[in-house]
């Protein structure tokens, strides 16, 4: 996670409404094209609306893009054609992934979100628009600006690729601490375009307008061509003073900015760790040479520095740290320019020979006594030499850093596990980064270096009256860099008054502290303008950086309890503030298909690596661990609690892992039709008794079961499809397609597909196979191999099953819901589940989950025995 205060984040939207396949010019007309952004105390939320209309006798598809900042947050989409509204739904990532797949077996599915840059994402929907029919696309999202070097940006990236009558971009800045400066800039800016742009500004308040007519967006009086095209962009800082920072209140929470200056650098210890291995040949190691020739010239002379590259094998330019003198950075130079890329990628004992190193210089009493230490890490593959298991690594360098110095790790390329050096550097009180191959990396790298140069604080503590502030984000903060900003919000308890503050940090001469008084009511005050504010604006930016932190938390949590109640925490946030983050998705159904879906999930960063370092998991957001924490939220909304109070962050539950976590897998996952309840079946039958599992003659699907020996588990399914008549025999050994009189076998050992008459059958290699027809139910098994192997079934689309479905689960789905249970024991969650009026005692449990690929997935579900 780039989430550290001193990376700067860009509000970025880039505009791309088109019209595809036509042979008119301008089929697709845009008519109306309006970018409205409100930035009020860093937080922007920008609302995109293009409204188009077809103007041929046909229908035509209407493209609308939108570029947004990777580190924004979608909260809505609709679509509106011929005044009907057709909205997105933000849901649990896992739920809407299940809608997504069951739309992709049936050829029925669009991806929406993709990465497509180093700050940005494509936002992309399209839509068949009749004749003569208009429609609108809005867009909305938010995100917290970070301030990098001393200053605020926004980026619009604009591309309409035609002419718009009605084209502006109207952007509103509020900063209650005044404005100290403010310009905007443009790649595409004539002389023409400039007298489309104002620009108004008082003390606090900003209103910056672009309003280009059709003459003046034309390239020339006798072309129909756009001038609009490249980046449109405005710049910003605040005013501020050496104080305990500004502090904002509205609707009882809080937002208070942290960013001292004119303060003296620490003095750093910079050990340059470099991949020289054969992947980093050519233009790699080039602008690799080139951006530490630079970043060299940068050290201050009381700084310390050495160089350490490696592949195969590792070699120290010096054994210790040396000053960074003009004749020892001249000496270093000279080393630079004679690295060659050979051999292979020994991570581990780089890093373990850095942290070796500044250990020495430490107890040699080399270094200053107030300094800052660090390591940076230029790596662009897996660890091929040594120690090789990622995990491995991660430990061992944990252990050999103990806290002491911080670890940066940038990423050289695809090639690079992006996971494996994130929670490396997290766990070292660093970040990662990803340094693009393109003709800037050199200069990206450099950028990174200047980022990190100037630590002015270390050890940063901020802290509120403890019984006074509820759910407060990070407030302790290992180093502060000169130009960025320390962010922390929280809810204030009602019967407060005054809010005082307390920071304390240390500076290189001294011990530091800063305190300040915020009167509540006062503060309140300042927002009433509603034009600059969107609703608990600061309520919003609390829950966005919230989210933020708890991800970040749980890719270096030790403990995978701890993971899990960080991603619920962040996923229940995230489906109550309408977030589209890691952990959920937005559904958006086309208008023009009710049938069609398409899916907004938000891309991580190693979302694009060509290569995954083998069996490296451990700190993947996986489908189990979404699953597994909307079950925490579902099931313990009433036993788990968190109370955020300064100066640390408290969690407490009620409940014991051993309460929360069982091993056992069901028999049966199904989720009950048109309801949200899933039950967990475990059944008391013969072993190597075929059983059977449900027959729907309406819907010509039969499906048969035999249990193994234990009666553990299933170990064997017949699938029987009427039209076309297909059998399928599912076991652990693989399968057996017969149609036709023919048969076909699908080892588990390869993925492959085969289609009947429109039905698929689609094997994944060592995890499931998927039988789906249109207009039908699809089947789905799974094959766990661990730690026996059996096979475990369910459906989708359940409520397609008419009401003739029997068998052992076909009576469960018509006339079956749960009720109240009156008579439960204390202390125990009971429900009465209800089948043709039978009643039968469920009780919720948690269990694993054999649908997801992670064997470690859990789920909330109602559990139930019976005998067939």
């Amino acid at each position: 996670m780039e989430g550290r205060a001193f990376v700067v984040l860009l509000v970025i939207a880039s505009l791309i409404v088109l019209a595809e396949n036509t042979d008119h010019k301008n089929a697709i007309e845009i008519y109306s094209l309006h970018v409205d952004s409100t930035v009020t105390s860093r937080f922007a939320h920008t609302v995109i609306t293009s409204r188009l209309v077809n103007k041929v006798n046909e229908s035509r598809e209407a493209i609308f893009e939108v570029e947004l900042p990777k580190t924004a947050f979608i909260t809505n989409f609709s679509m509106s054609i011929d005044g009907e509204t057709y909205p997105g739904t933000i849901k649990e990532k896992a739920s809407a992934q299940e809608q997504y797949d069951i739309a992709v077996s049936h050829g029925q599915s669009a991806g929406l979100v993709k990465t497509t840059g180093r700050k940005l994402e494509q936002f992309h929907v399209s839509v068949n628009v009749a004749s003569d029919s208009k429609v609108t696309f809005e867009l909305i999202y938010e995100e917290l600006l970070k301030r990098q070097l001393g200053k605020y940006e926004l980026l619009f990236k604009v591309r309409p690729k035609q002419l718009v009558k009605h084209f502006q971009i109207d952007v509103h800045i509020f900063e209650p601490q005044g404005i100290n400066f403010l310009e905007t800039d443009s790649t595409f800016m004539t002389n023409e375009l400039t007298e489309a742009l104002t620009k108004v500004q008082n003390e606090t308040k900003a209103h910056i307008l672009f309003k280009p007519t059709i003459g003046q967006q034309k390239k020339s009086p006798e072309l129909e061509e756009t001038l609009l095209d490249g980046d449109f962009i405005i710049r910003y800082d605040v005013k501020r003073s050496v104080s305990a920072g500004d502090i904002q209140i509205v609707n009882g929470y809080f937002v208070h900015y942290f960013a001292p200056s004119e303060m003296p650098t620490f003095p750093k210890n910079v050990i340059f760790v470099v991949d020289q291995s054969g992947s980093m040949s050519g233009r790699k190691i080039e602008q690799t040479r080139d951006a530490l020739l630079k970043i060299l010239e940068d050290l201050r002379p009381e700084d310390h520095f050495s160089l350490i590259t490696f592949n195969s094998l590792v070699t120290e330019w010096k054994n210790t740290l040396l000053q960074a003198t003009g004749q020892n950075v001249e000496s270093a130079k000279r080393y630079v320019k004679t690295v060659m890329a050979r051999g292979g990628t020994d991570i581990n004992n780089a890093l373990l020979t850095a942290a070796n190193t500044l250990d020495k210089a430490s107890y040699a009493e080399i270094l200053q006594a107030h300094s800052i230490s660090m390591i940076i890490l230029l790596t662009d593959g897996q660890p091929t030499v040594g120690v090789q298991d990622v995990e491995i690594i991660q430990q061992n360098i944990q252990k050999a850093i103990k806290g002491k110095y911080v670890l940066y790790c940038l990423g050289f390329g695809f090639d690079v596990s992006y996971k494996f050096l994130e929670k490396m550097a997290l766990d070292n009180g660093g970040i990662a980064r990803r340094i693009y191959e393109d003709s800037d990396s050199d200069l990206q790298l450099q950028g990174f270096y200047q980022e990190v140069a100037t630590p002015i604080l270390k050890d940063i503590e901020i802290q509120y009256p403890e019984n006074s502030i509820l759910e407060l984000t990070q407030n302790s903060f290992k180093l502060f860099f000169d130009g960025s900003e320390i962010v922390v919000a929280g809810r204030i308890d009602n019967e407060l008054d005054v809010l005082p503050v307390e920071i304390q940090a240390q500076s290189h001469t001294s011990n530091l502290i800063f305190k300040e008084e915020a009167n509540v009511r006062e503060k309140e005050k300042v927002f009433q303008h509603q034009k600059y504010i969107f609703g608990n604006f600061i309520e919003r930016l609390w829950a966005y950086l919230t989210i933020q932190q708890l991800l970040e938390k749980s890719i270096s949590a030790q403990e995978e309890q701890q993971k899990n109640l960080q991603v619920a925490r962040a996923l229940e946030l995230s489906i109550k503030y309408s977030f589209v983050t890691p952990l959920t998705s937005m559904v958006v159904t086309k208008p023009d298909d009710q049938q069609k879906l398409h899916l907004a999930n938000k891309p991580t960063e190693s979302d694009n690596e060509k290569s995954r370092v083998t069996g490296f998991s451990g700190n993947k957001l996986t489908k189990s661990h979404i699953t597994k924490a909307l079950s925490y939220r579902r099931h313990h909304d009433q036993s788990m609690y968190y109370v955020h109070r300064a100066p640390k962050t408290v969690f407490r539950t009620v409940q014991t892992t051993a309460q929360l976590l069982t091993n056992e897998y069901p028999h049966f996952l199904f989720q009950l039709p048109r309801q949200n309840d899933v039950i967990c079946l475990n059944i008391d039958g013969q072993p190597q008794a075929y059983i059977n599992l449900i027959s729907d003659p309406d819907k010509g699907v039969s499906v048969t079961g035999k249990l193994g020996r234990n009666r553990n588990h299933f170990v064997l399914f017949e699938i029987t499809n009427l039209d076309p008549h297909v059998q399928l025999r599912v076991s652990k050994e693989g399968t057996v397609l017969s149609y036709g009189g023919h048969t076909t076998k699908l080892p588990w050992t390869k993925s492959a597909s085969s289609t009947v008459q429109g039905l698929k059958i689609a094997v994944e290699k060592e995890r499931s196979l998927t039988m789906s027809a249109s207009a039908n139910i699809t089947i789905k098994i799974t094959f766990i191999k661990s730690p026996n192997r059996f096979l475990g079934l369910y459906f989708m689309d359940t409520d397609h099953f008419s009401d003739k479905a029997s068998g052992l689960l076909g009576q469960f789905y018509f006339d079956t819901h749960l009720e109240s249970n009156p008579g439960a024991s204390q202390g125990e969650d009971e429900r009465v589940l209800s089948v043709h009026g039978q009643k039968h005692r469920v009780t919720r449990k948690n269990k694993k989950d054999y649908r997801q690929e992670s064997a470690t997935g859990i789920i909330s579900c109602w559990s139930l025995h019976i005998t067939p």
